[in-house]
């Protein structure tokens, strides 16, 4: 019996590790719609209090949004795109690439910061779109902005960037 406890208790301490990145709610989004982007931050940085959210726009999210954060200043900074994109008969070539929530969240509490933005065609179906995203606190920060190199599994990272799937739309109707 004591050994199964041990095991258990390895275990969850595991998962436990593996779950404490930053990750979105949602797990997928559909190429050609808006969609919504949940990031939850599970805990500050070695105790510390998250002072600072900042998420990198990835190619191929166009219209980048962010929802205010009651208690947080929020900053975007835009620029040129790698390659523009066309929507609704107008080519934009420039855009939101990042988004800056400025507060405190202490350590020991969970929180969710939200945008919403277009997922262009320039996005491949079948493909994770991984979003970096840098937690700064008073003395350090969680980095978790690598991106897994093709057929590497992202859990073998030490601070994975977090991803959504990219999916087809359906063969009907017609999202925004």
């Amino acid at each position: 019996m004591k050994t199964f406890l041990t095991i258990a208790a390895l275990s969850l301490g595991l998962a436990t590790q593996a779950s404490a990145h930053a990750t979105f709610a949602e797990s997928e989004a559909v190429q050609g719609q808006t969609a919504r982007f949940t990031l939850r931050v599970p805990h500050g940085c070695s105790g510390e209090a998250t002072l600072r959210v900042r998420v990198s726009i990835p190619d191929g999210l166009a219209r980048a949004q962010p929802m205010v954060h009651a208690g947080w200043e929020l900053e975007t900074v835009t620029g040129p795109l790698a390659q523009p994109y066309t929507a609704h008969g107008t080519t934009f070539s420039e855009g939101v690439r990042e988004i800056i929530w400025s507060g405190e969240l202490p350590a020991e509490y969970y929180d969710e910061f939200v945008f919403r933005a277009a997922v262009t065609d320039l996005l491949e179906a079948g493909e994770t779109l991984y979003i970096p995203v840098v937690q700064e606190c008073a003395n350090g920060a969680a980095r978790w902005i690598e991106i897994p190199a093709e057929g590497q599994d992202p859990h073998d990272l030490a601070e994975p960037a977090p991803g959504v799937m990219i999916v087809a739309p359906a063969e009907h109707g017609h999202g925004h």
